[in-house]
């Protein structure tokens, strides 16, 4: 996958099963997109990418990497942008460690991840490692607001085809635990700046004043929040629900996000790993200690740590044998949701939950009813509400449902909860003071050693654009629009302040609603029941998890959205739907040579890049190309072409080949274009001659162990020998 100069459209290099499916439909896509004089480059801003592009100083000549996620945030920027981005890993420490010791083993001169820095080089190496962590990717890339919704086909194909539901039952003992007082939304302060402004943050204690963050910079018209969340409260919190989770005899899950809220979820985690293990850190915490437990790695880190201390380890199945029994991400093999803080995501975790019933596997290896603990309540009342919905009115049924589209505030890090350097655990007790260059105190919170204190924003340009953009789809549509805002939370009521003169002054006020989430949820569900559709208009961190919760309701899967975001400065981002980089694909394929990622999301997103590339640059080839993706998309679903999740049967490579055949197709019959007609004829005609060769040459790998060269930094022609096993389909497509 070389680069290629001043490309047309720029394909990114991501990680685990989406990186794997490129090396299988890039060369197809290459292939097509030549015909119109279109060129697809790509950029490397995979995990072991970011590694190695940080630590040049360090790398031989052949090694050293460019900052290829600098070089898209630029891109991203110019009115000329095309950019198909795949899911990246939104890197846990555990994950980054891992990463870190693939790429030594591969003799890359890394320095460790420093769990504990002392010295100056230490503190300066977490540094840039930590600028890696968590959702470091999509802040970069994302400037402009997020347009997520189900292509028509991929909606048409789940109401013909409707897939399986856990029945909902009214007595169900599944329920939502979340604060009622000490978390980030209890404690939250807003205000919209009337000029622009530089902020330093600061704690000040009995010893003195400690600058925590310096030469933060506002626009006039920012939103600009800070809030926090008291450790105590939390202890509390999570004490209580153990004990509660007990006597009800259902399992206990925490569902957090500690990928992209890469500050503040796997503190909250830790938490969580040390409330449940208590007394084990009670009566043994200088030893765990010494032995460099972190319970914000998890309870699997720990296990490790403590394999050789009989005594610790005895204590620790005595109180997992009187805890209640936990939901776990494998009970075959005992990993439990607090083993690894990225096992768990709240926006697949959750959904996953809800389309089975409210059920979720516990050690036993059966499914039970669960306590799903979300600690802070900002956004815990739409998975609440959806629970209480289901159990009054039952499963929601594919066939007949409508759909959820969803506009999100996104642009400019706007909303970046926790994944950004304005998020501390507080060291002792004091005060939090959010202070302007000239001298205003914006914002100051009492705080206690071990809070976890925040700060985020919403810029005006990209507030406006939103509410913009909502009105577009909403003229586009007709369909319920409803603005997912809080008018008693303090960022949210910032928010209303812009939006309902907007809607007023565009004379569009009766066209939307303005609900809190709770309400919101309630009144989407309510709609899309009907079969009727709706548009969710709301920030960011909904609408990440609102483009899991619904698809995977209506869809069994978050992966085939339609996932466009226009670029504020005129480009194109194109993004490859949600439902994360698949790590359990990858073991299968390691295992079976069998992998079971659906690349639907890309066969969209591509079309999307064609047709925006046509207008951009006039190019009508490039349209032909794009209306033809949309014919093919059509066929992999029409004929049942997409992966299989058993070996032996078709995978995701059968399902580029066929993708390809009913491209090419397309573009053989079409007749607006008669050089694009003439060129794909050939093709499509010896990929159906050859369509039962082809398969077979697919079939034949299946069932044995592959060889990658690498996890995280996989060896490129293993790789793409693994996937691109048919030498008759490479050699048709060239």
């Amino acid at each position: 996958m070389a680069e290629q100069t001043s490309p047309d459209i720029v394909y990114t290099k991501v990680d685990e099963a989406p990186e794997l499916a490129s090396h299988s439909l890039l060369p197809v896509i290459r292939s097509f997109a030549a015909a119109a004089g279109v060129t697809v480059g790509v950029k490397d801003i995979s995990l072991a990418g970011r590694i190695i592009a940080t630590f040049p100083e360090r790398l031989t000549d052949a090694q050293k990497q460019d900052d290829h996620l600098a070089e898209l945030g630029e891109l991203v920027k110019l009115p000329h942008a095309n950019v198909i981005k795949l899911p990246n890993i939104s890197a846990s420490v555990p994950q980054l460690v891992a990463a870190i010791k693939e790429l030594q083993g591969q003799g890359y001169d890394l320095p460790d991840y420093p769990e504990a820095p002392a010295t100056d080089e230490e503190k300066e190496v977490r540094a840039r490692y930590d600028a890696i962590k968590g959702s470091a990717v999509n802040p970069v890339l994302r400037e402009g607001n997020s347009d997520r919704r189900a292509a028509g086909a991929v909606k048409k194909f789940a109401q013909d085809n409707p897939h399986r539901m856990g029945e909902w039952v009214s007595d169900s003992k599944t329920r939502v635990a979340s604060m009622s007082g000490g978390d980030f939304f209890s404690n939250e302060v807003s205000a919209t700046l009337d000029k622009a402004a530089t902020a330093k943050i600061v704690l000040e204690t009995a010893g003195g004043e400690t600058v925590l963050k310096e030469g933060v910079s506002y626009p006039a018209g920012a939103v600009v929040d800070a809030t926090y969340m008291s450790a105590k409260a939390l202890d509390a919190f999570l004490e209580d629900e153990i004990a509660k989770t007990k006597d009800e005899g259902i399992l206990f899950s925490l569902h957090m996000k500690a990928t992209m809220m890469k500050v503040s979820d796997p503190i909250i985690f830790g938490h969580a790993v040390k409330a449940f293990l208590k007394p084990v850190f009670d009566d043994y915490g200088d030893e765990l200690a010494a032995l460099g437990v972190n319970p914000n790695s998890g309870l699997g880190d720990l296990l490790k740590r403590v394999e050789d201390q009989p005594a610790i380890m005895a204590e620790i199945e005595r109180v997992m044998a009187d805890q209640p029994p936990m939901y776990m991400v494998n009970s075959d093999k005992g990993i439990t949701n607090l083993h690894v803080p990225s096992d768990v995501i709240i926006d697949a975790s959750m959904p996953a939950l809800i389309r089975a019933g409210g059920k979720g596997w516990g050690p036993d290896g059966k499914e039970a009813d669960t306590n799903c603990v979300i600690p802070d309540n900002s956004y815990a009342p739409v998975y609440d509400e959806a629970i209480k919905f289901f159990k009054e009115n039952g499963k929601l049924n594919p066939a007949t449902a409508g759909t959820v589209q969803n506009l999100g505030l996104m642009a400019q890090k706007a909303e970046e909860y926790g994944s950004h350097p304005t998020t501390f655990e507080i060291p002792e007790a004091g005060t939090v003071k959010m202070i302007l260059d000239d001298g205003t105190v914006l914002h100051q919170h009492a705080v206690e050693a071990g809070d976890i204190w925040r700060s985020a924003s919403a810029r005006k340009a990209p507030i406006e654009d939103w509410v913009n953009l909502a009105i577009e789809r909403q003229k586009a549509t007709g369909y319920r629009s409803i603005f997912w805002l809080d008018e008693t939370r303090a960022h949210d009521a910032e928010l209303i302040k812009y939006v309902k003169p907007i809607l007023e002054a565009k004379g569009v006020s009766d066209k939307f609603e303005i609900m809190a989430p709770r309400e919101a949820t309630r009144a989407s569900l309510e709609t899309i029941t009907k079969g009727e559709n709706t548009i969710a208009i709301t920030g960011n961190v909904l609408r990440d998890y609102l483009t899991d919760l619904f698809p995977i309701l209506e869809l069994a899967t978050s992966a085939k959205m339609l996932s466009i975001v226009k670029l504020m400065n005129g480009g194109g981002l194109f993004e490859t739907g949600a439902g994360g980089s698949a790590p359990k694909h990858v073991q299968q394929l390691m295992e079976e040579n069998h992998l079971r990622w659906d690349s639907l999301g890309e066969f969209c997103a591509l079309a999307e890049s064609l047709k925006f590339l046509a207008d951009a640059r006039d190019n009508a080839k490039a349209r032909i190309l794009g209306e033809a993706v949309e014919t093919a998309t059509q066929g992999i679903l029409d004929n049942d072409r997409s992966p299989s999740r058993k070996v032996g049967e078709p995978d995701n490579r059968d399902s580029h080949f066929w993708f390809a055949t009913y491209w090419a197709k397309a573009l053989a019959e079409q007749d607006q274009d008669a050089e694009i007609a003439a060129h794909f004829a050939p093709i499509a005609k010896a990929l159906d001659e050859n369509a039962d060769k082809i398969v077979a040459e697919l079939a034949a790998v299946q069932g044995q162990a592959a060889d990658l060269g690498g996890y995280y930094h996989s060896d490129e022609a293993k790789t793409t020998a693994v996937m691109r096993p048919s030498a008759t389909f490479n050699s048709i497509i060239g």
